[in-house]
């Protein structure tokens, strides 16, 4: 079968396809016949040797996939043979076949095409875990998302709102925001030409935001305790900035607030439990017309170099996939 090979570290523009055998299946797996995979800033770092997660060489990239179950492990019950799938799966989504955990993998909803079932296992249980478990974000609250045009921050925005929460939007330029209110936003905010900080102030009568989802770090983090409301929860999602933040605890203390983590592929490991929850929750908005998963590009395996590279310059809305 073909697939996108990582052999050594590398930028994405030196990514190349190979033919490589098709993966086994073992008792509890699920082979997949790839009909769209998701790209994530992870699989950009991963190949790079920038991520906490190193694989050993070789190996395919890509952890969210959909497409037709074409084997079942003698074990597995959940789906059958032809039943179009999403997957959730640690490395070789980047092919035309996969080996999945029937317990990361789910029947693809009606009215989700492949691309959109591609662009949800991660981001949305993501924002999901953030903003319905770890926040929590009530009704009526002020929800502050930045890089809300991206892919786990347009799904915040839309959870958000799920969750009936204001959502306030930053992003980089009109075409961005424009992403945004499409999503639900009720107030976008331009961080390339205003500083996000007085403006969040100015939309909450002095008070800030309740809850900031951050998947930036570096000085988008530092500045949004500048905006951030008494008992307030700021959400640690990423650093898609490059740069980790140092919080001085003295701010935590004094605005009463708490800083929170996210880490969901840690779930498997921990709360592997949770998962199916995660999961049925975002079914039901789907369903409802809550969230929708908005895919703005589709890439051959022979383009993931291109495809990542886009997505690490932030020359993307939404989420981009690959289709073998």
């Amino acid at each position: 079968m073909r697939a996108v090979v990582v052999d050594r570290m590398m930028e994405p523009e030196e990514l190349r396809v190979r033919e490589i055998e098709a993966p086994l299946v073992a008792t509890d797996q699920i082979r997949i016949a790839v009909r769209a995979a998701g790209c994530n800033f992870s699989d950009l770092l991963m190949l790079k040797g920038e991520y906490q997660v190193k694989p050993a060489l070789p190996f395919v990239p890509g952890g969210e996939v959909a497409g037709f179950v074409s084997e079942i492990g003698s074990a597995v019950s959940r789906v059958a043979v032809g039943d179009r799938v999403l997957a959730r799966c640690a490395l070789g989504g980047f092919a035309e076949e996969v080996a999945a955990s029937e317990s990361m993998t789910y029947r693809i909803p009606d009215g989700l095409s492949f691309e959109a079932g591609a662009a949800l296992p991660t981001v949305y249980p993501t924002s999901y875990a953030a903003l319905v478990w770890r926040a929590p974000l009530a009704r009526g609250e002020t929800l502050l998302v930045h890089a809300a045009a991206g892919g786990v921050g347009l799904s915040a925005v839309q959870i958000g709102k799920a969750l009936g929460a204001r959502v306030i939007a930053t992003a980089g330029g009109p075409e961005k925001l424009a992403v945004a209110r499409e999503a639900g936003a009720d107030v976008l905010i331009d961080y390339r030409v205003e500083d996000f900080v007085p403006r969040v102030l100015e939309e909450t009568a002095g008070r800030g935001a309740d809850v900031i989802y951050d998947p930036v770090g570096g000085e988008t983090t530092d500045r949004s305790l500048k905006c951030i409301n008494w008992n307030g929860r700021l959400l640690v999602i990423g650093f898609a900035s490059g740069e980790i933040p140092e919080v001085g605890l003295n701010r935590v203390l004094l605005k009463n607030i708490a800083l929170v983590g996210l880490h969901w592929s840690a779930y498997p490991d921990h709360e592997p439990e949770r998962i199916d929850a995660c999961f049925e929750g975002l079914f039901e908005m789907a369903a409802t017309g809550l969230i929708d998963p908005l895919v703005s590009g589709s890439y051959s395996l022979e383009q993931a170099g291109d495809a990542l590279a886009a997505l690490g310059s932030r020359r993307t809305v939404g989420k981009v996939v690959l289709v073998p």
